[in-house]
């Protein structure tokens, strides 16, 4: 089970096994993906973990968005997860920037019974999202911090009005607390500048919540 590892975020440990133990079972195939990714994969710290899986598809199962953009594959954990809480016919759309985790996250979809509604993309979200012709309900945003707010302008052109947009890591582990950050620290500066430019956006309302390591959810008006 991925409770196994250490959650990461800006919470306490003992709450968050309190939180798990408080939260439905983790399914097998997150369970084996999340323990391959910390196996085979560099970084594995970047998937997401079953409190933050559930989380998504909760959210899924609540908004019931026909089409999703997520924005950072990684390992697939996040679009798994999403994709269980998607109705009949909905469609995600899944960027990764990474070519050499292609083989393992098709090898993962392919297990998944809900396989045919994900879409996976390997390249540049930056490039890849302009030449998608869809009006996304819903968008999770877990690429690079540093790139947030591209992300965020690209993304929103394809959002429709009343739909949803997710940023994950907005407070960084806390760090955007910090006063003095250095100019070689891009990601904490990134993350920093996104939220100061998604609470001067009037296109959006937004709520920025202090779990996990912070998730900024944005409805465009």
């Amino acid at each position: 089970m991925s409770n196994f590892f250490k959650h990461k975020g800006i919470t306490h440990p003992k709450l968050d096994r309190y939180a798990l133990d408080h939260t439905s079972p983790e399914i097998p195939l997150l369970s084996q993906l999340f323990r391959d990714t910390y196996v085979k994969i560099h970084h594995p710290r970047r998937t997401s973990d079953h409190l933050i899986g559930k989380w998504l598809e909760m959210i899924c199962q609540m908004i019931r968005p026909e089409k999703v953009l997520e924005i950072g594959t990684f390992t697939g954990y996040g679009a798994l997860a999403m994709a269980a809480g998607l109705p009949e016919g909905a469609e995600l759309h899944t960027i990764e920037i990474n070519d050499e985790l292609k083989p393992f996250i098709e090898g993962w979809i392919k297990e998944s019974p809900h396989r045919d509604k994900i879409h996976l993309h390997i390249g540049n979200a930056l490039s890849i999202i302009p030449n998608l012709h869809i009006s996304f309900d819903l968008v999770f945003i877990d690429g690079e911090k540093d790139q947030y707010i591209d992300y965020y302008e690209a993304a929103l052109e394809k959002t429709r009005p009343g739909g949803f947009l997710i940023a994950d890591n907005t407070l960084w582990s806390g760090k955007v607390l910090e006063t003095d950050i250095p100019e070689n620290d891009h990601f904490t500066l990134g993350v920093m500048r996104f939220n100061d430019h998604i609470q001067a956006d009037h296109r959006v309302e937004n709520l920025l919540l202090p779990v996990f390591d912070g998730m900024m959810i944005i409805r465009k008006i």
